[in-house]
């Protein structure tokens, strides 16, 4: 019997080497990264640097996308391009409705329609309309522990060898030619990492409290989004990649679920007793609904989370609310 997954949640602490993932923009010939603020366990704020999570969010919807693609789930012709507008790319959805249809029948057409605005959510804008559909997946930020992160910025130099007065005699552009300095930042250290999944969620109108999507799709989807999830981690895909491809050197953690309707526990390993925390969260947890409804995996390498993620999507499946019930 498959195990009903409730709500899923990954704490984790990665160590990042020499990447570039946490840009923001540039200033002349400097390449800005991001700095946040954050309070350490010792009660003190903190600078480090700290990657979106909009992009390790954006990260995990082009595996999902691809996914989906390739194992022919419903997508929406935006999200079948991957525009950034998804579903209000799409015509036909567009024409589907208008500012009298109701939210949940608007909704109930979204679901069917593509597993993408499902599952990473969207705000409908179009025909007068301002319905959002909540994301199923959260990322938090990506921030670097305190006194266990650096960045360095290095000095590069492009260099084209008799550029000579190309530019003035020959009519061709001489841009982007002689010698240009610019100055690349690199960070390493330790991350916290902090994501949650409502499986339970997936297919499921907030407002109507029903699933216009079978059994047989939701778990057809809850399947993407795990294996997109693991993708995540092996293939980071961000800034800068092309020569700042970042070291995995480890991952460690916990992943918490829930088979109840109780939310999977998460803690940030900005906290360093964060897995003690999720023991005695879980068993608090478990003492008061009277049973093993929240269960702890705990990793220490990404073989070993690569291995519970792939357990957790082989033999589960999403709960199944029934509140209209």
């Amino acid at each position: 019997m498959a195990t009903q997954v409730y709500s899923l949640a990954i704490s984790a602490e990665a160590t990042l080497d020499l990447h570039s993932l946490n840009n923001e923009g540039g200033e002349g010939n400097q390449i800005a990264t991001r700095i946040v603020n954050v309070v350490g366990e010792d009660g003190r704020l903190h600078q480090v640097n700290a990657i979106s999570g909009d992009m390790y969010k954006h990260i995990q919807a082009e595996h999902l996308q691809r996914i989906a693609k390739q194992r022919g789930l419903s997508l929406c012709k935006g999200c079948e391009e991957f525009n950034a507008n998804r579903i209000l790319a799409d015509a036909e959805f567009i024409a589907s409705f208008d500012k009298k249809t109701s939210d949940r029948d608007v909704v109930d057409k979204l679901l069917g329609k593509c597993v993408q605005d499902d599952m990473e959510g969207i705000l409908i804008t179009a025909n007068s309309k301002a319905l959002g559909r909540k994301s199923v997946v959260e990322f938090g930020w990506v921030a670097g522990i305190p006194e266990q992160v650096r960045t360095e910025s290095y000095f590069h130099v492009k260099y084209v060898a008799d550029s000579g007065k190309l530019g003035e005699n020959t009519g061709k552009d001489a841009s982007n030619l002689g010698q240009n300095i610019f100055h690349r930042p690199a960070s390493s250290g330790n991350y916290a990492i902090v994501i949650t999944l409502e499986a339970a969620r997936i297919g499921f109108n907030d407002i109507r409290q029903e699933y216009p999507v079978d059994d047989q799709s939701r778990r057809a989807r809850y399947g993407a989004m795990m294996e997109s999830l693991l993708y995540t981690f092996l293939q980071p895909n961000g800034a800068m990649r092309n020569t700042q491809h970042p070291h995995l050197v480890n991952l460690k953690g916990t992943v918490a679920f829930s088979t109840d309707v109780v939310p999977a526990p998460t803690v940030s390993p900005l906290n360093s007793q964060y897995q003690k925390q999720l023991t005695r969260i879980a068993k608090s947890l478990n003492d008061l609904r009277g049973g093993e409804v929240v269960q702890l995996r705990e990793f220490d390498s990404l073989g070993e989370f690569a291995e519970i993620l792939t357990d957790l999507t082989l033999k589960g499946e999403p709960y199944k609310l029934n509140y209209g019930k």
